[in-house]
C-alpha cells in the first residue's frame, strides 16, 4: 500500500510539531477535553474515568494518558512519509487495535478525535494554519486511523 502523503504534507507536519512540541502536554490535555465536550459519552470508554468522581480535567491519569495518545499521533504523523507507513512506538499497532476494540471504541469516535485533533493544532499553531495544513493532518490522521481498524478486524476472519 504506497503512501499518499506528500512531501509538502509532510513539510506542513513537520513544521507546526516543532512549534507545538514544547506546549504538548497543554495541548494534549485541550485535545481530550474537547473531545469530551463533543462527546461526552466517549468518557465511558476509559476505565480510569468512569470509576473516577473527580471532574475529567482533575483526573490524575487524563494527563499522562492523553499526551501518550497525542505523542503518538503527531510523531506518526511526521514519520508518515519517511517510513511510508504508519509508525508507532511504545505500543505495536496490535496491540493499539486490540485495545480500542476491547474499549468498544467506533468509527464515530474516531471521528469525533479528527475533529478535535485539527481544532487543537488550528489554535495552538495561530496563523500558521492553512486548508494545507488541515489537508495534511487529517491525511496523517486518517492513514493512523486505517493502521490501527486494520487491526482491529477480527484476524480470523477469511471472508
Amino acid at each position: 500500500m504506497s503512501c499518499s502523503f506528500t512531501e509538502e504534507q509532510e513539510a506542513l507536519v513537520v513544521k507546526s510539531w516543532s512549534v507545538m512540541k514544547k506546549n504538548a502536554a497543554d495541548l494534549a490535555l485541550k485535545f481530550f477535553l474537547k473531545i469530551f465536550e463533543i462527546a461526552p459519552s466517549a468518557k465511558k470508554l476509559f476505565p480510569f474515568l468512569r470509576d473516577s468522581d473527580l471532574p475529567v480535567e482533575k483526573n490524575p491519569k487524563l494527563k499522562p494518558h492523553a499526551m501518550a495518545v497525542f505523542l503518538m499521533t503527531c510523531e506518526s504523523a511526521v514519520q508518515l512519509r519517511k517510513s511510508g507507513k504508519v509508525t508507532v512506538r511504545e505500543s505495536s499497532l496490535k496491540k493499539l487495535g486490540a485495545t480500542h476494540s476491547k474499549y468498544g471504541v467506533v468509527d464515530e469516535h474516531f471521528e469525533v478525535t479528527k475533529f478535535a485533533l485539527l481544532e487543537t493544532i488550528k489554535e495552538a499553531v495561530g496563523e500558521m494554519w492553512s486548508p494545507e495544513m488541515k489537508g495534511a493532518w487529517g491525511e496523517a490522521y486518517d492513514q493512523l486511523v486505517a493502521a490501527i481498524k486494520t487491526e482491529m478486524k477480527p484476524s480470523s476472519s477469511s471472508s
